[in-house]
């Protein structure tokens, strides 16, 4: 049975524009626009279990930034289309042959999912389109599935679990059991961690593997009691890591082992509120609250959506804004030019300074070891992170030399 494409397939014109142009499939000539309009799709998790960490979020993350850059690029308007993938990558991959064969989409931005992520870098390699991913942790992406139309521009599970396990070791926490969501990325996140872990002379105990968004997640964290591991690595992320952490205080299991979330987001941590989440140890690839600039868009994210930004979003807005900088550079939506001009850009705006997009498709900058704040400490709502170090960019994420990418010369 085919799937159905979902009815969030969606025009979402920004108000500067004068509304839907006619699609057309041909590329852009190099020296041209496309159809008089580019195209910026958000494809994402709009009604399912992340869809606080992208979903319309990174919709308005995207409307903000094309705002931001004035609403026009080499003086044609800039369009923005949204769809729901539903956590499905056959879904996914319909929505975006549909988008670029019939509505000339010239971007996609976003993903959210990495099994989703997968599929669209495929269809976009083909169609020579380019594609940004925001929420989407598998390291494939950049190694053996890497493709010179695909950039990785928030995290991913390489970095995510190093800075964390290495954290961890440091404190003599040396002994791991995960608990993995059972796909894609949870598998990538586990295998990650799971080398980090070896590589700071510790040892997996074992794991267990939960499909995603189950009911109940009593069985499995009893396994991981039962292991006397000394850190429980959650490889999940969105509200299975909120219910995993719920269930294990409910347990108890935080009074004898330490809780590692090794993808948690600014919305998890307001979902288990500071009374359960309070000493968990993070990497996160940014934070609204790092600082003034930080902050002043989270506010105004804020007054359009009601709650702050994830890194997701926050990666979204900064990933718009460099392609629209890199058409204007081009002089084109052509995806060959654009493509060149992105790794030719210093990124410095609220979501990275001095960072750059690698020849693996890796979009470097740094990141942030941070601490899960106790209720007596936070000051404000949404204060919850604390910030215990700062993780340079080339220590963060995996090195060329380890790279199974084919684009990397060695």
């Amino acid at each position: 049975m085919k799937s159905r494409i979902p009815s969030l397939l969606l025009s979402a014109s920004l108000a500067f524009c004068a509304g839907q142009a006619t699609a057309q499939s041909a590329a852009a000539k190099p020296g041209a626009i496309s159809d008089d309009v580019v195209r910026i799709a958000v494809l994402s998790d709009m009604s399912g279990l992340y869809a606080d960490i992208g979903g319309m979020g990174s919709v308005e993350a995207a409307r903000m930034a094309v705002a931001d850059f004035g609403g026009k690029v080499l003086g044609k308007s800039v369009e923005i289309v949204y769809a729901d993938h539903q956590n499905k990558p056959d879904v996914g991959s319909q929505v975006v042959r549909r988008w670029i064969d019939t509505q000339g989409v010239d971007m996609v931005v976003d993903g959210n999912n990495s099994a989703v992520a997968l599929a669209i870098s495929k269809i976009v390699t083909e169609k020579k389109r380019i594609y940004i991913a925001g929420g989407v942790g598998t390291t494939r992406l950049t190694n053996e599935d890497c493709s010179p139309y695909v950039i990785q521009y928030v995290f991913d599970t390489y970095q995510i679990a190093n800075g964390t396990v290495r954290a961890l070791a440091g404190m003599g926490l040396k002994s791991w059991y995960f608990l993995t969501v059972d796909y894609a990325f949870g598998h990538a996140l586990e295998q990650d961690a799971t080398n980090a872990v070896k590589a700071t002379g510790g040892q997996v105990l074992g794991q267990a593997r939960h499909p995603l968004n189950p009911a109940d997640f009593s069985s499995f964290l009893v396994q991981a009691q039962a292991s006397k591991a000394q850190v429980i690595g959650l490889a999940n992320t969105g509200p299975d890591t909120v219910n995993s952490v719920k269930t294990a205080k409910e347990f108890g299991l935080d009074k004898t082992q330490r809780l590692a979330g090794l993808l948690v987001f600014t919305n998890d941590v307001h979902g288990m509120g500071l009374a359960a989440a309070q000493g968990m140890l993070m990497t996160s690839a940014w934070y609204w609250d790092l600082n003034d600039e930080t902050r002043k868009f989270g506010r105004r994210f804020f007054e359009k959506m009601k709650r702050m930004p994830s890194e997701t979003q926050g990666g979204v807005y900064s990933a718009t804004l460099s392609y629209l900088k890199a058409v204007r550079a081009a002089g084109s939506d052509d995806a060959d030019a654009v493509m060149s001009q992105l790794k030719k850009l210093k990124i410095n705006d609220m979501f990275a300074k001095n960072a750059w997009v690698r020849e693996d498709g890796r979009m470097m900058h740094d990141v942030y070891l941070m601490e899960v704040k106790k209720p007596s400490e936070s000051k404000y709502p949404w204060d919850y992170l604390s910030l215990k170090s700062v993780i340079p960019a080339e220590e963060a994420f995996q090195p060329l030399s380890l790279s199974r990418c084919p684009l990397v010369k060695k």
